[in-house]
Formats: structure tokens, C-alpha cells, sequence
């Protein structure tokens, strides 16, 4: 049933995807305390009651954008996985395209990043599944012959969320390196280290 005065159809969703957008600036920029719900209606040229037909309250808002950072950054990792059958030459521009599929994400979405990533009391999970599921992929990959049969890769995947994670920070938040070439810096840290080849 739908609620007494909840817009149909297009508007509708319009309304509650701007106001899930302004949330998540407000959010990000003032923390969950100092956010609040008059300032984010008043933004979207909204009334108040209608932000209380799409969302319970303000803590409502908050995990909804939690939930959908989490969502997507989940998806852009599993496919991330290197497929079976690569030529091994082919194997960096792939980790390449991955990793940069991730920073671009964060690139565009940065008010959502800050929620997701850093200020949300789900960041620490967040960061571990994140782990989680990069050591699951490092670990297909090396049964699949792409990488050393000795590589620890829990110490790989957590370096790798560290340096997702700072770089983030320094590089995607203050625009100073684009994401494919920020990613490409990364792949070749990582596979070719920092030793010169004689």
C-alpha cells in the first residue's frame, strides 16, 4: 500500500535520489551528529515531511548510504578477479582496469566514500570484508599459475586495502593523480617492485 502522499512514478524517485545525494554531502562534509534532517530538505527544496515518506530518520539515511557504498564497492572487487586462462602478459593492464574501476568509484562518489570508507562506524568492517574478498581473488588467481605459490596473500590483500586506503586520502580526495594512473603506479609497486633489473 502506498503511503498517503508519497509521489509516484519518476518524481518520486527523483526526490529520494536527490535527497540520498544532498544527505550524503551534508554527511560527509559535517559528520552524522551535525547533520541534519531540515538542512538536507531545505537543500533538496523539499519539505520535511516529505523526507519522512522515503526515509524513517536521519540514522535511516545514513546506513541506506552506508549499505549502498559497501554494495558497490563489494561488486567492483569480485569483478576484479582475474578470469582463467590469461595470457600471463595481459595480467598487469587487468589488475590495472580493476584497481582503477575502484579509485574512479571513489573518484565520483567521494561524499559517499567519506561515509563508507572513513566516518561510519562500519568502516572497520567494511575495510575488512574488503580485504576479505581482495585475499579470496589473490588466492583463485595463484591457484590459477598467475602469481608465486608462496605469496602470503592475507599480508598482500591487507597492504593492498592499506594502500587503497591511504592513497585515497592523498591522491583521489585531493584530485592530485588520476585513478588509472594512480592504479598503474600501484600494479607496478606490486609486480615489478622498486629493485633495478640487471
Amino acid at each position: 500500500m502506498i503511503k498517503k502522499g508519497r509521489k509516484k512514478g519518476a518524481n518520486g524517485e527523483q526526490s529520494r535520489a536527490l535527497l540520498l545525494f544532498i544527505a550524503a554531502d551534508e554527511f560527509a562534509r559535517k559528520g552524522y551528529f551535525e547533520t541534519k534532517v531540515s538542512t538536507i530538505v531545505h537543500r533538496a527544496n523539499l519539505s520535511q515531511p516529505t523526507f519522512y515518506l522515503y526515509f524513517e530518520s536521519k540514522e535511516a539515511i545514513f546506513k541506506e548510504l552506508v549499505k549502498k557504498f559497501r554494495y558497490e564497492l563489494y561488486n567492483l572487487t569480485i569483478q576484479s578477479r582475474l578470469e582463467t586462462g590469461l595470457d600471463l602478459n595481459a595480467i598487469p593492464l587487468k589488475i590495472t582496469q580493476g584497481l582503477a574501476a575502484i579509485f574512479r568509484f571513489f573518484a565520483e562518489n567521494q561524499s559517499l566514500t567519506r561515509i563508507g570508507f572513513f566516518l561510519s562506524q562500519e568502516a572497520e568492517e567494511i575495510k575488512k570484508q574488503l580485504a576479505a574478498q581482495i585475499k579470496e581473488n589473490l588466492i583463485y588467481e595463484q591457484q590459477n599459475g598467475y602469481f608465486h605459490p608462496d605469496a602470503n596473500m592475507l599480508i598482500i590483500a591487507e597492504s593492498l586495502v592499506g594502500i587503497i586506503e591511504r592513497l585515497t586520502i592523498t591522491q583521489i580526495f585531493e584530485e592530485n593523480n588520476q585513478p588509472e594512473i594512480l592504479a598503474n603506479e600501484i600494479v607496478h609497486l606490486l609486480l615489478d617492485g622498486l629493485l633495478v633489473k640487471t
